[in-house]
């Protein structure tokens, strides 16, 4: 018994578990607020976005300048969560990610800080914290950097 406690343990402390793991963390904040962007995109286009969009800038999260607003918020929606599943600079997407989980969370649904944006904060500390892993695009920069 305590040898499968003991393999258990160094299985879940390897280098390919935590690869695993920052994997799904990745996958898990960037599906969040991908599905939010493509919901602000015209059907059948890459980026269009829909005049609807900025109604809901203006009339339901009482956003100022809801046409720049919009379409920043609708921009990073779409990139920071690319970046995050490529795992290319997967720390700067979760910071972008973390303050725009802050402004919504302090301005459009200060009720929700349970459901959900205490799981996008911790997502996005996680990543900012450890980086996108050993199955991320930035491992190639780290491996050509530290050879220099």
């Amino acid at each position: 018994m305590n040898t499968i406690l003991r393999r258990t343990i160094a299985l879940a402390d390897s280098p390919l578990f935590e690869g695993i793991a920052l994997l799904i963390v990745r996958l898990a904040l960037a599906a969040q607020f991908w599905r939010s962007a493509r919901t602000k995109i015209e059907d059948g286009t890459l980026i269009e976005i829909r005049p609807i969009t900025y109604d809901l800038f203006r009339d339901e999260y009482r956003m100022p300048l809801p046409e720049i607003t919009g379409t920043v918020a609708t921009y990073a929606e779409h990139i920071l969560p690319a970046l995050i599943m490529l795992g290319l600079a997967t720390r700067f997407g979760a910071a972008g990610l973390l303050v725009m989980t802050l402004v919504i969370q302090l301005f459009v649904y200060p009720e929700a800080f349970w459901t959900p944006h205490v799981m996008w904060f911790g997502l996005s500390l996680i990543l900012m914290a450890r980086g996108g892993g050993m199955f991320a695009l930035d491992r190639l920069f780290d491996r050509r950097f530290a050879t220099r």
